[in-house]
């Protein structure tokens, strides 16, 4: 079987691991009975260190999903990025059916809300920002913003008195344009309580404004913000067409595969 697997996360690296683990990877062409599996990456952080082929770049280069998908014979498609990939996500789906392929898709645990938390659910920006208005310091840990949406947080925070202050923390280089009154951290997962707290404290953050990504690499925030009293903005996630099949677990995951190349 030919395994496109669209990765960019942790869980798509311990997925890949685990395959290899188990024996169930192609060493070389005359493994028929294995996975001949393709590691997809956008390319935005860094190239993962995986036992197979690695494309970097996302499929505009090969002429979209669809293209690649016939001119390389790929069997199935596994779907492990970002639980807020949402158009990665669906254009796999949709890519996979015309192509009359199964597209499988793992999505980690979302976290839950645990005693002491002070939570406010959103289910996007629009109503998310207003929310924002009279916090004094902000740490926005939600990934790359926009400009536009950059430049509403940035207008708001300028109309308070005193200046709300923003800080931006991304794994990879604002796409946004930011202005000298955001403060930006580049700073990549997992990451550990005590960091987190010195870092709330150091800038006296009184929201933190979070995806609700799940998974233990950025959990720690949470239990900070617990620790310290202090609110999170959690933006829900988003709705995805359906999957032929989904997995919350690596086991579940590998599993399934297995299955599939005994058949």
């Amino acid at each position: 079987m030919k395994l496109l697997l669209l990765g960019g996360t942790a869980d798509a690296r311990k997925v890949t691991r685990e395959l290899n683990q188990q024996g169930l990877l192609q060493v070389s062409g005359a493994d028929k009975d294995r996975l001949q599996l393709i590691y997809s990456i956008a390319g935005l952080v860094r190239t993962p260190q995986v036992p197979c082929e690695v494309i970097s770049g996302g499929f505009s280069q090969y002429g979209g999903l669809q293209v690649y998908l016939e001119e390389n014979g790929i069997d199935a498609i596994l779907d492990v990025t970002h639980p807020f990939a949402k158009t990665m996500s669906n254009t796999a789906v949709a890519a996979a059916r015309q192509c009359n392929i199964p597209c499988w898709r793992f999505h980690r645990p979302a976290w839950t809300k645990q005693a002491g938390d002070r939570w406010q659910l959103f289910d996007g920006w629009q109503e998310l920002v207003p929310a924002l208005t009279s916090k004094k310091s902000v740490l926005l840990t939600a990934g790359q913003l926009d400009q536009p949406l950059l430049d509403q947080l940035v207008e708001q925070a300028g109309a308070q008195q005193p200046r709300q202050q923003l800080i931006l923390r991304t794994a990879a280089q604002p796409r946004a344009a930011l202005p000298d009154s955001v403060i930006w951290i580049k700073a990549l997962g997992p990451f550990a309580e005590a960091d987190e707290l010195a870092l709330m404290q150091q800038h006296q953050v009184d929201v933190v404004v979070s995806k609700n990504s799940g998974g233990a690499a950025t959990e720690a925030k949470l239990a900070a913000a617990r620790k310290l009293g202090i609110e999170v903005l959690m933006l829900q996630r988003p709705e995805f067409d359906t999957a032929d099949e989904q997995f919350s677990t690596v086991t579940g995951c590998v599993d399934w595969l297995k299955q599939q190349l005994a058949q």
